[in-house]
C-alpha cells in the first residue's frame, strides 16, 4: 500500500546516504527496514482504527473498516496490535543499541498521532514527525549514531513532504470531517492549499540540498532533487482539491517522488 511505501522510503534514503562512497546501500538494512515499515505502518493503522472507530462509522470512505463495521472487537484489535508490535520489536533488536533506543522513542508518536486530529488543525505535522523517523534511524543503524548535519535536514525535508501529501489526502474527507468535528490542514488551508503546498515543497527541496551538501553528494543526487521538484510542482499545479479521486491519485503518486530520490542517492553515491 502507498502508506507503507511512504513510511519506508525515508528509511531507504537514510540508509543510502549512510553507505560508503562508491558502495551500494546495505541490502540487509534495506530488508530489515522494509519488514519494519510493513509492521509499524500496520500497527499505526491498528492504533488509528482503535482510536477512531466511532468517527470512522460516520465517514463514507472508512465506514467499512473492520472495527468501525463491528466485524472485530476492540479486544481482538488489541491482541492483533500486540502481535504486530512484538514482531516489530524483533526487527528492532537486530539493530545496534543506539538504534534500538532511537527506534523505541518513536512509539510515543505512533500512539498519540491519531489523537491530534481532535485537538489541532495540524495533525499532518505530527504524522510527518512520526512517518519520517526512519530518516534518523536508517543512518544510525548503518553508522552506529546519527550524523545530525545530514540526518536532521533529511528528517525535516521528509516532514515537509508529509505535509504535502497528507494535506492532499485530507482533502478527500473534508466534508465528513467538518460534519463530525475532526481537524486537518485541509480545513485549515482551504482555498490557499496550493500556496501552502508550494511552500512546504520548497522547504523540502532546501532540506534535501543541505543534507546532500553535508554528506558530499554528487550530480546524480541533485538531478534527482530537481526531478522531485518538478514532480511536486506538476502535482500541485494539476491538483483539484474538490475531487476526492484526484486527491487520491496525487497522494499515491508520491511513491514516485520517494523512489526518484532514492535512485538519485544511490547513483550519486556510486
Amino acid at each position: 500500500p502507498a502508506g507503507t511505501w511512504l513510511l519506508y522510503l525515508p528509511c531507504a534514503w537514510s540508509i543510502g546516504m549512510a553507505a560508503e562512497p562508491g558502495c551500494l546501500p546495505d541490502l540487509r538494512m534495506l530488508s530489515l527496514f522494509g519488514a519494519g515499515a510493513v509492521l509499524m505502518r500496520g500497527a499505526g493503522c491498528t492504533i488509528n482504527d482503535m482510536w477512531d472507530r466511532d468517527y470512522d462509522r460516520q465517514v463514507a470512505r472508512t465506514a467499512g473498516r473492520p472495527l468501525a463495521a463491528g466485524e472485530i472487537s476492540p479486544f481482538q484489535s488489541l491482541v492483533f496490535l500486540g502481535g504486530q508490535l512484538s514482531l516489530a520489536l524483533c526487527v528492532l533488536l537486530c539493530l545496534n543499541y543506539y538504534s534500538i533506543i532511537l527506534g523505541a522513542a518513536s512509539l510515543s508518536l505512533v500512539v498519540t498521532y491519531p489523537l491530534m486530529k481532535r485537538i489541532t488543525y495540524w495533525p499532518q505535522l505530527v504524522l510527518g514527525l512520526t512517518f519520517n523517523w526512519g530518516a534518523l534511524l536508517g543512518w544510525a543503524a548503518v553508522r552506529g549514531a546519527c550524523e545530525w548535519s545530514v540526518c536532521l535536514p533529511l528528517y525535516l525535508a521528509g516532514v515537509m513532504w508529509t505535509l504535502v501529501y497528507d494535506t492532499i489526502y485530507a482533502h478527500q474527507d473534508k466534508r465528513d470531517d467538518v460534519a463530525i468535528g475532526v481537524k486537518s490542514t485541509a480545513l485549515q488551508f482551504r482555498d490557499e492549499t496550493k500556496q501552502w503546498l508550494s511552500g512546504f515543497s520548497a522547504a523540502m527541496l532546501l532540506g534535501l540540498c543541505v543534507a546532500g551538501v553535508n554528506c558530499d553528494q554528487t550530480f546524480p543526487y541533485y538531478s534527482a532533487v530537481a526531478a522531485v521538484g518538478a514532480h511536486l510542482a506538476r502535482q500541485i499545479y494539476t491538483l483539484d482539491i474538490d475531487k476526492p479521486e484526484d486527491c487520491w491519485k496525487k497522494f499515491a503518486s508520491n511513491r514516485t517522488v520517494g523512489v526518484l530520490l532514492f535512485a538519485g542517492i544511490v547513483l550519486g553515491n556510486l
